[in-house]
């Protein structure tokens, strides 16, 4: 169990990185998109590339709220920084939760370390977020599969050097028949394609995979064919929305500090522009809702760590992540507001907060099919 003292030390550990390293560098990974890959090495540096490994594994072994806040953290210096972190702890906590012996012992190692990076490779175009509707298809051939497809937005994309792709064999039969293959880069038939110029979130490296006849070992599988991936996705689908969460309430964090400082310094007509109630007004909301949006992203996070054995519910989880994504939109529009037109200049961070908070609305889940999948098992349904 990780104590709230170690939860101060993560904090203030990775607060000082975002500080030091991270922010000075974000605005130059958003103007040239370049990946932050001196930042993640940092991280890597003080333990925080393997914080979502259990101990016994090599890793750090902090818990879900520790994570969050490791990455809200984040986000407030860098958030392209931020979600490469995220891409990267949801692969090795899926090896660290069902990798087999083998598998751990030959990727953990060298990703809890940032020696090698992981991204998740489950978007296609002809697909978006649907799971049940992905096409890249594995073909048994004796101890291999060959593998054909294309992935698309995939964060870290030719970064990264472990890949937890999604796909489905030969064996499927249904579209819930979904299977989880790890796939290595320099892997003959494994190339890359367009890279995304994103309007937000500009050094997180979105791009496309390509497997064109590309061969992989059985033995990459993670688990077995066929539904494994749903199967474990209780297991390791908190990394993916909480992870969303934290870099949705760093950023809004970012401009709402942004903001009050820019009230209490800004003078118009001889007196700081924070003495005008409507800037309090806009104050007190963004504040209010940043607060509520972090409140229950931390209560999912401390619900997903106290359910023992049983498998965890994913409506806190959802409702978190919806929370602070839609949050981060209202509190980086109205932080900008309060700047007024110096807001709108690229000299400042807020446009670029505004622009990185739009992407949270649309990684991993998108909102709209969010709230539909909340909507259908709220009233008792399949979430699909």
């Amino acid at each position: 169990m990780v104590m709230i003292s170690d939860r101060k030390m993560i904090w203030e550990t990775v607060s000082k990185i975002a500080k030091q390293e991270l922010a000075p560098r974000a605005a130059e990974v958003d103007r040239t998109g370049n990946y932050p890959r001196d930042g993640l090495r940092k991280l890597a540096e003080a333990g925080f590339l393997g914080m979502t490994v259990p101990e016994a594994m090599g890793g750090g072994g902090a818990d879900s709220l520790s994570f969050v806040m490791a990455t809200e953290a984040i986000a407030k210096g860098c958030a392209s920084t931020a979600s490469a972190f995220v891409a990267h702890a949801f692969v090795a906590g899926a090896l660290a939760a069902a990798g087999s012996d083998e598998q751990k012992s030959r990727f953990l190692p060298a990703m809890t370390a940032g020696y090698r990076l992981g991204a998740f490779a489950g978007t296609e175009t002809v697909s978006g977020a649907n799971p049940f509707a992905i096409a890249t298809k594995a073909v048994s051939d004796g101890d291999d599969f060959v593998v054909n497809g294309t992935k698309a937005f995939i964060t870290s994309s030719e970064e990264a050097e472990v890949y937890l792709v999604l796909l489905r064999t030969d064996q499927a039969r249904s579209p819930a028949d979904i299977s989880a293959l790890i796939m290595e880069k320099g892997t003959p038939g494994f190339s890359f394609g367009r890279k995304e110029d994103h309007m937000g979130l500009r050094g997180s490296s979105d791009g496309e995979l390509i497997f064109q006849d590309c061969r992989v070992p059985r033995a990459n599988l993670l688990g077995a064919e066929n539904g494994y991936y749903l199967a474990i996705l209780p297991q390791i689908q908190g990394l993916a929305m909480l992870g969303a969460a934290g870099i949705s309430l760093g950023i809004a964090q970012a401009a709402a500090d942004a903001a009050i400082s820019h009230a209490k310094t800004r003078e118009v007509a001889g007196q700081s522009i924070g003495q005008y109630q409507g800037i309090q007004y806009l104050v007190a909301e963004m504040s209010t809702a940043l607060a509520e949006a972090r409140a229950l992203t931390y209560s999912a996070a401390e619900q997903l760590d106290g359910n023992g054995s049983q498998p965890p519910s994913p409506l806190p989880l959802f409702m978190a992540k919806l929370s602070a994504t839609e949050t981060a939109i209202d509190v980086t529009h109205k932080a900008l507001q309060v700047h007024g037109g110096t807001g709108y200049s690229r000299e400042l961070p807020l446009e670029r907060y505004y622009r990185d908070a739009r992407g949270g609305t649309l990684h991993f889940i998108p909102s709209e099919m969010l709230k539909g999948m909340l909507g259908r098992m709220l009233m008792g349904m399949p979430p699909f």
